[in-house]
Formats: C-alpha cells, structure tokens, sequence
C-alpha cells in the first residue's frame, strides 16, 4: 500500500466509488462520513433490523442502491472506515472530527470532499410553524425511522426530487393532499432538447408524474406559495397558493415538505479555501472544479453534489474521476479509457443538469415578493422587514455585513435554509444583481457541537 494520506469524507456514491479506485491503486483511504451507514442520501440505508424491501424503499433505483451498498460492504475492511463522523473544522491539512461525543484530529495528505447536498428552500409565510419539512427530511424519516411526516400531508416546490418524495410516500401508504409545483409546464417542454440527453431519467421522472395522477392525487404546476397556515400550539393546519390561473387555491394538510431542487454542501470547502463561481443556470454559488474534480487548492479535491447537482448516477462518476485525478497529481498511472469514459458520462450529465435548472427554476421572484413579516431566518427568527431593514439603514448590500447587522444565518443551519433566499432579498432592496451581493462565508463549527466533547488519540 502506498503511504499518502488521502481522506474522503462522505460514503455516498461519489465517496465510495472514490474509494474504490484508490484501493484498486493501492491506496487505503480513510472514509469519513457523518451518517451511521454508507449509501449517502439517496441511497440511504434504513436501520439495521428493518425488513422493508429495496425496491420499497428505492423504487426504480433499487439495483443500483443494491449494488452500491455491496460494493462497500466488499470494501469496508480494506478502509479506515469511521461512520457517525463529523468533520466540523478543517485547517493545515487537518479534519477537526466528533464522533459520539469525542474528537479527534485526522492529517490528510490529500482531501475528496463528497458531502453531497441539502434542500434548497425558498421561505414562506408560516413556514416556521411545527409540521413544516424539508423533502430531504421528510425522505429521511421514511427512509431510516418507516414513518409519515404528518397524516395528511402537501409536497411543495419544485424539482424532481419533489415527485420522487411524494410517491414515495404514496407507495409507502401515507395520505399525500397535493403536489404543488412552482414550475410552469411551458418550462419542462422548453427544456425537453437538454433533458432528452438522459432519456431514461426522463421517462422515469414522467412515470413518477403518471403514477401521481392515476392515483388521485391533485398536481398543480406554475403555482405561487402564499402561506402556510396553523399557529404555534397546533402547528400545520393548511397552505394557500396562487395557481397558474390566478385562482386562489386552499389545502388542508398536517405536514408540508418543501423544496427547490438542491444545493451543494460547501461548508468544508470554504473553510479550506477553495473558490467558487457564480452559476447563472442554478442562480447559486459552485465550487471551481476542473473537468475531473480539482478545486483551486492543491490537494482538495470535490466529486458528486457537492460540487455539481447532477445526481447518484454522476456523483459515482466524479468519484471515480476525482480519485484518477488525485493518483495522476501523486504521479501514478490511471486507465485513460476509463478516465475519458468518466469525462464523456458526465459531460451528458451535465447536459442533464443544465435541462434541470431551466425545467425547475429557482423562483426568485417569489422571495422578493415576500411580506416584510414572513420569517426568512427560522433559527434566528429573523422577517423579512428586518433583513430589507439593515440594507436600507446600515447599508449593507453584501451578504456577510447584513448577517452581522441582523444575525440571518447565524443559526443552528448555518445559513443552509436561508442564505440564498436571504441573499435575493438583499439584491432586490439594493437594486444589483443577486450575485453582486455576494455568499455567505462558512464558519466553524460547520454543524452544531455539544459542550462535553472529549479528546481522543488519532
């Protein structure tokens, strides 16, 4: 075995695939990830002792989360393999790590950031209320804990991700009361040429939809978010939209699950310094990558969500690509077919990804049209009044100077759920493009610690 010092943190399907190619070199990474078992988000694996099939819990992508947790578990003994890990700092080539309570130091030579990515969400009025999820969430307890959100719940914002979720709640028995999608129909149709470069994917995603219509289930497109409505003793009660036809439109519910697509979690790549770009087609900050995954920093490396939305099926991909790239720069040899293969995969993914964006737009819009007392920061309960406030009054029209003048993203989220939206109001008040008013920065601890952490020898 060669003696770099590589770490990869997350063992989703970029990290393992990673993984994989360095122990294939001969090289034994350690695999950092913060979840209990490997498999990422969406192929997350639900506890140990629970029966539910694959094909229950994965649908149409169950031979490949099949396929993808034998292959770690192939791996597991041959890596430095540290579930229940959060890498929480990072300086001078070294992870600050918690794992249950205890820390400890790991040295790298080399750093694979995989850590995939979070809900993209847009505020709305009432969305702090109790019974109010992210997708990601509301996947996530029926995934790991076999359990509904709510009784009667609504699926709103836009995306693939939001059909995937509500079915899968369909199909797991739970009541889902609508599916309201931001996206007007005219966008998929204009985006149909990019999105025919994964025809598949497409026809599944269409088949998501069909399944969601033959079972009942009210779907409609090119609605605006109004409100959530409930109050803070009963929580959820019901949302108002506006639908595509002006109409005003009520659905009672229990539960609502929001999201905007995705955005990549970047925390770690900030702090060690990597740069980002501007992406005009999200409307969000990226990290800088060559083709095969190097960032701006020697020695870090990104693959997968985290640095590119372009799915499980891609994020494989860059793992791949990402350790080859690492190999070369240590002066090893790597297989260029295979490399050139990986190039030209996610090349059409890319493609793909591009289709995603202008079929599912960020709605900016509606972020700027929100009222001054809708909550934009639910941590720090800050409205939207007051962040229009600090950029009238302070002057601040960049995004770090309005968080310190109002403490939006502050929170326990770190400016994950709020920070973009945070940022649209910003451009709006000061009349400049929403890039001009810059990112948020990351600070540590990237994820909430507790006060009796121990110390542990590496």
């Amino acid at each position: 075995m060669a003696t770099a010092r590589v770490t990869i943190v997350g063992a989703g399907p970029a990290g393992i695939r990673c993984a994989e190619t360095l122990l294939a070199a001969g090289i034994r990474p350690t695999l950092v990830d913060e979840a209990r078992r490997a498999g990422g988000q969406i192929y997350r694996r639900q506890p140990e002792g629970f029966k539910r099939n694959y094909t229950q819990l994965y649908g149409t992508e169950a031979g490949k989360a099949r396929a993808l947790h034998e292959r770690f578990d192939q791996l597991r003994e041959q890596l430095d393999y540290r579930p229940e890990t959060l890498v929480w700092n990072l300086a001078d080539q070294q992870l600050c790590c918690a794992t249950q309570g205890r820390y400890s130091a790991i040295d790298y030579d080399a750093l694979v950031l995989c850590t995939g990515a979070t809900d993209r969400l847009l505020p709305v009025q009432g969305w702090q209320l109790a019974g109010t999820y992210s997708l990601g969430g509301a996947q996530i307890a029926l995934k790991a804990q076999a359990v509904s959100i709510g009784a009667n719940v609504v699926f709103m914002g836009t995306g693939p991700l939001l059909y995937l979720v509500a079915s899968q709640y369909h199909k797991a028995g739970a009541k889902v009361a609508a599916v309201l999608d931001t996206s007007p129909l005219y966008q998929r149709l204009r985006a149909t040429p990019k999105l025919l470069a994964r025809p598949g994917v497409l026809a599944a995603g269409m088949s998501l939809l069909a399944g969601l219509y033959r079972a009942g289930i009210p779907v409609h497109l090119g609605v605006t978010p109004l409100q959530i409505h409930g109050d803070e003793r009963t929580g959820v009660e019901g949302v108002t939209v506006r639908t595509g036809k002006g109409a005003t439109l009520r659905v009672d519910c229990d539960a609502v699950a929001l999201g905007y697509h995705l955005r990549p979690e970047t925390q770690l790549a900030d702090l060690a310094g990597c740069a980002f770009a501007f992406d005009e087609a999200s409307g969000q900050w990226l990290l800088e990558t060559d083709d095969d995954g190097r960032t701006s920093l020697p020695g870090v490396y990104a693959a997968g969500d985290g640095a590119r939305i372009r799915g499980a099926d891609a994020a494989e991909a860059a793992g791949r690509l990402a350790a080859m790239a690492l190999l070369q720069d240590m002066g090893l040899a790597v297989d260029a077919g295979q490399q050139q293969q990986a190039r030209q995969t996610l090349a059409q993914m890319d493609r793909f990804r591009l289709g995603l964006a202008q079929a599912f737009p960020w709605p900016a819009a509606q972020v700027t049209h929100l009222p001054d007392d809708a909550i934009v920061c639910r941590c720090e309960m800050i409205s939207a009044g007051e962040l229009r406030g600090v950029v009238r009054e302070k002057g601040a029209c960049e995004v770090n100077r309005a968080k310190a003048f109002s403490r939006v993203g502050m929170g326990r989220c770190q400016g994950r759920y709020c920070s973009q939206a945070g940022a649209e109001i910003i451009a709006a008040e000061a009349g400049v493009p929403v890039r001009e008013v810059g990112r948020q920065r990351g600070q540590a601890p990237v994820k909430p610690l507790t006060l009796s952490l121990q110390e542990v020898a590496p």
